[in-house]
């Protein structure tokens, strides 16, 4: 059986970095949704771009979100994954929002993405294990 690193804090924002495609989950009336999207990271928060829709509305609702991301370094042969739970916010104040643009958030797809939307996490957590070379 391989062995788990647990990440800590730090390396959990390095590895979000090294990427730009996570997975939003809420909750959609009664039942969890998850969508893919464009992030980056931004002063100790996950940040994305939308079109106003279920996913803008529901992450922008009283509940809890989740944001989970992924990588695999073909170098080491290690697989890592970064989970953040918190709340999700939108732009209130000009300077939040300028300050926001110099960062890269690009969706793949195309259309209007008006929203900006910050993820401001109150649990942070990651992991770290080689990947598995048997066949099941």
């Amino acid at each position: 059986m391989s062995s788990v690193e647990k990440l800590s804090e730090n390396q959990c924002w390095e590895l979000l970095r090294s990427t730009e495609v996570g997975r939003l989950a809420v909750i959609v009336g009664d039942h969890p949704e998850i969508f893919p999207v464009n992030f980056a990271v931004d002063q100790g928060t996950v940040l994305f771009r939308s079109a106003q829709g279920t996913k803008v509305t529901s992450a922008l609702s009283d509940a809890s979100v989740a944001f989970e991301a992924d990588g695999y370094d073909a170098q080491t042969g290690l697989v890592w994954s970064v989970v953040i739970k918190g709340h999700a916010t939108s732009f209130r104040a000009i300077d939040e929002a300028v300050d926001s643009f110099e960062v890269e958030v690009r969706p793949w797809q195309a259309g209007k993405k008006e929203r900006f939307v910050r993820i401001r996490p109150h649990e942070v957590t990651g992991r770290r294990f080689p990947k598995s070379t048997q066949d099941n």
